[in-house]
């Protein structure tokens, strides 16, 4: 028996109508342990597999081979949900090592124009009071009412557009939300200036060469809609409340899209119990799926009902 199957089948799992907090304080401590055990062999691992499928499809693209712009959708989806693993990174659960989680969560922001300092914070935020008004800062950006609104919000210009901003107010100093402490706002903005730096770089190299064009930058785009769908369906529509058992989503979903998404969609055994790094969430699951009060039984399902909810 793994150590996974061995946490699953152990006592002590609760049972009834209960939340989050007291789900935690009925785990004992030896399976607590267990289940927040980091490994920079599974995270590495992980890593060298997603990030060998972006230099795999990238090089595929570069040398044009037969029927290459089909390849662009799918390169933007390996490049897009890099998000999912600078957001573990802000845990620092993916790796042992919280120096490389670190850097792998700088590397990740600078593909995907998200600066990492200041997003650690903001995701600390948003765990904290999650889907709570006016406190919890996911909220505060466009959230789709109409169809209208849903098409624009899926297209992802929007979410590039604030991005974009927000990294120039990085780099002049003026970013100043209430969940970037004074200690952390220097390196946020150290970093936004190196990222800037690093930026003029890529573009200086398409005056010699367009290929960061079609390897990065057009799959970008393209791999957006697909991450913006997917992060509807962690918290769109439900109830805002402090219980995370019910103001979260899990979204049950093949075994591709869990690995592409870092197993988050196992997101509600996410926000009840952060600690618990990417590998270690199927245990986790399986301890808490009778306690699941919002689940959908795929992206598809979940946006068609959502949409419904907005004809």
């Amino acid at each position: 028996m793994t150590s996974e199957d061995s946490i699953a089948h152990q006592g002590g799992k609760p049972h009834g109508e209960i939340d989050h907090r007291s789900f935690l304080a009925a785990l004992p401590v030896a399976e607590k342990a267990a289940l927040t055990g980091t490994s920079d062999r599974a995270g590495l691992v992980h890593l060298a597999l997603h990030g060998g499928l972006i230099l795999l499809t990238g090089a595929l693209i570069a040398l044009r081979v037969p029927f290459w712009p089909l390849l662009l959708p799918v390169q933007g989806v390996l490049v897009i949900f890099l998000f999912t693993l600078e957001h573990e990174c802000t845990h620092r659960t993916p790796f042992q090592s919280a120096r490389l989680s670190d850097w792998v969560g700088r590397v990740c922001g600078v593909l995907i124009l998200l600066p990492f300092e200041w997003f650690r914070y903001f995701h600390l935020a948003h765990h904290r009071f999650t889907n709570i008004p006016g406190r919890d800062p996911e909220l505060e950006g466009e959230k789709p009412t109409d169809m209208r609104g849903w098409v624009r919000h899926v297209l992802g210009l929007p979410v590039w557009w604030a991005n974009a901003r927000l990294l120039w107010r990085l780099v002049l100093g003026r970013e100043r939300p209430a969940f970037l402490p004074d200690a952390a706002r220097g390196r946020a903005e150290r970093e936004a200036r190196v990222m800037l730096a690093l930026y003029a770089v890529a573009a200086l190299t398409l005056f010699w060469s367009p290929v960061l064009i079609w390897v990065w930058l057009v799959p970008a785009l393209l791999g957006q809609p697909f991450l913006r769908l997917y992060l509807l369906a962690e918290h769109g529509d439900c109830p805002t409340v402090a219980n995370m058992f019910e103001n979260t989503r899990t979204t049950f979903t093949t075994r591709v899209v869990r690995f592409l998404a870092w197993n988050m969609p196992y997101h509600v055994e996410h926000h009840v119990f952060p600690a618990v790094p990417f590998h270690k969430l199927p245990a986790l699951h399986r301890l808490i799926r009778d306690e699941l009060k919002v689940t959908a039984d795929s992206y598809a399902a979940f946006t068609l009902d959502y949409l419904a909810r907005r004809r």
